[in-house]
């Protein structure tokens, strides 16, 4: 990680279970069903005063970065808190979007460009979305295959096409990943600017937006070195891998508990469904496969935010489990639910979408898995 990121405040405990609590109550009424399948069907998939609310009343857009840039200067571990609160009430905000952009931000050690952009990005002025993934599916630089090349003592993207990009379609900054002859670099892009077109796509996740955005000619600005992608953009892989493994661990808490809310109500041959050994088998894994990923997710961000040397293998470890595990306990969820499971009007379908699409982004259990056994030396 770069220096102007380093010093940031670990904080689990007495400070985590404040912040849970004050989060919990904020997403569980800007995130109602109601409001969420609202949503999900407009254009911008966010509502712009509720984002202004996250960042006025909560500040949590500048959670992780750096209080010399406006931020509060908190680490992984502490926001792991808010992902796994989010992910419960599948809240549909452009916050994994921008967070990921600040962080390749300030891992690519630009002190200059951390200060122009990331005090916007903090209070909530600005959103920003990282551009680096394309029809290959890759999040990493070595499955960059867009160019850039310096124009009039500047740069200029060509022939980019990024695909899979987080509220890209709405977002006031990208941070884009691209080769330049030294390697490949990050380069920050106005999203309003000549040569920037962004279309959203359609999802399995409907609660959360992606974008395919086309760069031809684009100007950008350099962050860093131009062959500095590579180790900026490990370290913000790991950051949402863990982030998203948190989410998937809130997605499968509302799911064992939707179930076993239901297992109680519903009743069936005049006895509550839940009194069955199937039903009671069925809610006792989820429940043992909910705490298992909890536990791993949380390692993870405890690891990560230490700097421990294990860091990346645990965090690789808790991206693959929680994305299989949350990704079961979603399925079983509408299982224990029956015929009501399956319908549009019931949101069990909802859940299992997140869970779904948090699997596979970022690198699903098949690549995290072989990330295991390299950093193992197998």
């Amino acid at each position: 990680m770069s220096a102007i990121g380093a010093g940031r405040v670990t904080a689990l405990g007495e400070i985590a279970d404040e912040l849970r609590e004050s989060v919990h109550g904020f997403v569980q009424s800007r995130s109602t069903e109601a409001e969420v399948r609202r949503l999900m069907e407009t254009d911008e998939g966010f509502d712009p005063s509720v984002w202004a609310q996250m960042a006025d009343q909560l500040e949590l857009p500048g959670m992780t970065i750096p209080e010399q840039f406006g931020g509060s200067g908190f680490e992984i571990d502490a926001q792991a808190v808010v992902f796994e609160e989010m992910g419960a009430a599948l809240m549909c905000s452009p916050y994994l979007s921008t967070v990921l952009a600040a962080e390749a931000l300030v891992a690519s050690g630009d002190e200059e460009a951390c200060a122009e952009y990331l005090p916007a990005i903090a209070s909530g002025e600005r959103r920003a979305a990282l551009a680096v993934s394309e029809r290959g599916g890759r999040w990493d630089a070595e499955g960059v295959a867009a160019a850039a090349s310096e124009l009039d003592g500047g740069w200029a993207s060509l022939d980019a096409d990024k695909s899979f990009v987080v509220d890209g379609h709405t977002a006031d900054l990208l941070v884009v990943a691209a080769r330049t002859p030294a390697g490949v670099g990050l380069f920050a892009v106005e999203a309003d600017a000549d040569g920037v077109s962004r279309d959203a796509v359609a999802t399995l996740d409907l609660t959360r937006k992606q974008a395919h955005v086309v760069l031809r000619g684009a100007r950008g600005r350099l962050l860093g070195a131009p062959d500095g992608a590579s180790a900026a953009l490990a370290h913000v892989n790991q950051r949402a891998a863990i982030a998203l493994a948190c989410e998937s661990v809130g997605v499968a808490t509302t799911c064992l508990e939707m179930s076993v809310q239901y297992a109680k109500d519903r009743v069936q041959f005049g006895r509550p469904i839940g009194s069955f050994q199937a039903v009671k088998h069925k809610c006792a894994e989820m429940l043992r496969l909910t705490e298992q990923a909890r536990a791993a997710a949380y390692e993870a961000a405890v690891a990560t935010a230490a700097g421990a040397t294990e860091a990346l293998l645990v965090t690789s470890v808790a991206k693959a489990y929680c994305s299989e595990a949350c990704s079961w306990v979603a399925a079983e969820n509408i299982h224990v639910h029956g015929g009501i499971g399956y319908t549009w009007e019931h949101s069990a379908h909802l859940y299992f979408r997140r869970a779904k699409s948090n699997e596979q982004l970022f690198g699903g259990p098949l690549f995290h898995r072989a990330a295991v056994l390299e950093q193992l030396g197998v």
